[in-house]
């Protein structure tokens, strides 16, 4: 029986469901979008709008709760955008700050 995981690489970080606005840049090119999952080594969002970035392509992420950061594209699918944080940004103190300060978990109930 083949593994489902054949041929991609566990992730590194957990990631931990979330909902926070941003904007990400590619040059000149800004498209909002949500976050909807992060870890300490990345990120992924849902686009409110059309994206044109390869995978490589370094952008940048803006939002109020995250600062700026700054990362690369390492897939595009279906309107989500995954990003890998640049390992010499300090991504990890800013998301750290972000669980420790504004994150809720979400707590389900009947």
């Amino acid at each position: 029986m083949l593994s489902k995981n054949i041929g991609m690489k566990n992730r590194s970080a957990p990631r931990e469901i979330t909902s926070i606005s941003g904007t990400v840049k590619y040059y000149n090119q800004l498209t909002k979008g949500r976050v909807v999952n992060l870890s300490e080594t990345g990120m992924a969002l849902d686009l409110h709008g059309p994206f044109h970035a390869a995978s490589g392509s370094s952008v940048q992420i803006q939002s109020d709760e995250l600062g700026v950061l700054e990362g690369t594209v390492k897939w595009f699918h279906r309107g989500r955008l995954g990003i890998q944080f640049k390992p010499n940004s300090n991504a990890a103190a800013q998301v750290a700050s972000y669980f420790r300060f504004f994150h809720r978990r979400r707590v389900l109930t009947r």
